[in-house]
């Protein structure tokens, strides 16, 4: 695997606490918001710089795709400038309260799971965009230094995610190696076992099917005409078994051994390979194949699965006192 699959597997950004926190990150804003709003000169702009905020931060947890795609990486980026700026146009200079400068934490908040998400160099630019408006207010109301000691406290979190996001990254791409390894490793263990297990179910049916016949063949006279019809019925079950596997069913295996024991030459083909038949579809199929034969006396009657991307799913041809041909559908209907 050359990429992470999506990162937030392994911080449980997909999980109900993580839409908990989310909320609760709402929460908190809002609450920050609406208690200091004194001095503000308008309520409008800090309320839509919640929004803002708060749209931001379930996007980031709910957007698909590792990286993020690059549309919602620009969206997440302008989070911070436009927030600030939203809040600096209505609160009073000098603020009232240092909490009136909150878009700040909020913004970086969001900032440093964008570094998570391998886009670390965009949540910089975005730093960087909210910095600059934070400078510029301060710098245009009051002094320099006054938005820098605002604003540059706020690197030192995303130093701290980007340094996270470098160690975390390569390491997820390890484990999501590791489970398709491990995922490759169970189902070729599950593939063998079945085949074993299939393996064992046939020569248990074959040492019941034929184990009495063959001791009764070495151990002599020679079979009469009722043996000899048995081993013909077996020949062709064990036939059966072998050539149309996908097909075979109690039912119609039932009904083409009733079939040949009154004369009925009877053939049965799977040319569907590897493909697997739902068991529905095959029991609907081999129940009508099974009802047919039930109604044949003399004759043939030849039932094969087709293989996959034929326009049907299986014919059935029969040549007996009238000779006809039924075709089935991939519901296992004919059609």
């Amino acid at each position: 695997m050359n990429h992470i699959q999506d990162v937030r597997d392994l911080l449980g950004m997909r999980s109900r606490a993580a839409y908990a926190v989310v909320a609760f990150y709402a929460f908190a804003l809002t609450v920050s918001a609406l208690s200091t709003l004194e001095g503000t000169s308008n309520t409008w702009p800090i309320l839509l710089a919640v929004l803002v905020c708060v749209s931001g931060a379930f996007t980031l947890i709910a957007a698909p795709g590792d990286p993020l795609p690059m549309t919602t990486t620009l969206a997440l980026l302008a989070v911070g400038p436009i927030s600030c700026a939203l809040v600096y146009s209505a609160i009073p200079t000098p603020v009232t309260s240092t909490l009136q400068t909150w878009p700040l934490g909020a913004s970086v908040a969001i900032y440093t799971f964008m570094c998570v998400r391998g886009r670390t160099w965009f949540a910089w630019f975005g730093l960087t965009l909210m910095l600059g408006v934070t400078i510029l207010w301060a710098a245009a109301n009051q002094n320099l230094a006054y938005g820098l000691s605002l604003s540059t406290i706020n690197v030192a979190p995303l130093l701290m995610a980007t340094f996270f996001a470098f160690t975390i990254r390569p390491l997820g791409r390890s484990i999501f190696q590791l489970r398709e390894q491990s995922t490759l490793r169970v189902a070729a263990a599950a593939a063998a076992s079945a085949a074993l297990d299939e393996r064992d179910a046939q020569l248990r049916r074959l040492d019941e099917q034929a184990r009495p016949l063959l001791g009764r063949i070495a151990d002599g006279p020679e079979l009469d005409q009722s043996e000899l019809l048995v081993c013909e019925l077996l020949e062709a079950d064990l036939r059966d078994s072998l050539r149309a596997r996908g097909l075979l069913t109690a039912r119609l295996a039932r009904a083409a051994r009733s079939a040949r024991s009154r004369g009925v030459q009877v053939v049965m083909l799977d040319d569907r390979g590897d493909v697997e038949l739902d068991a529905h579809v095959r029991t609907t199929l081999a129940d009508s194949a099974a009802d047919r034969l039930d109604t044949i006396s003399t004759g043939s009657a030849t039932v094969r699965l087709l293989p996959p991307g034929r326009p049907l799913l299986a014919t059935m041809l029969v040549d007996a006192a009238n000779t006809y041909r039924v075709e089935y559908g991939h519901d296992g209907r004919p059609v």
